[in-house]
């Protein structure tokens, strides 16, 4: 798993975490989105972690440039 942790310009639906999470891990994005859907039923700060990685995460130009 070498991969950054970025934001890809293609594949997003929403901000592209999910899809992000999903290249990082060599996993579908629509199963991350699944998973994510399935957690906001549980109690839990799931839509925070969600908007802290939109901020942390760079996008996938920005991290290609180092900026």
């Amino acid at each position: 798993m070498s991969r950054k942790l970025v934001r890809p310009r293609q594949g997003r639906m929403l901000a592209g975490v999910c899809a992000g999470l999903a290249r990082r891990f060599n996993t579908s994005a629509n199963l991350i989105r699944l998973l994510f859907l399935l957690s906001l039923l549980l109690p839990g700060t799931q839509v925070i972690v969600y908007l802290v990685l939109w901020i942390l995460m760079p996008n996938e130009d920005r991290a290609a440039t180092g900026h």
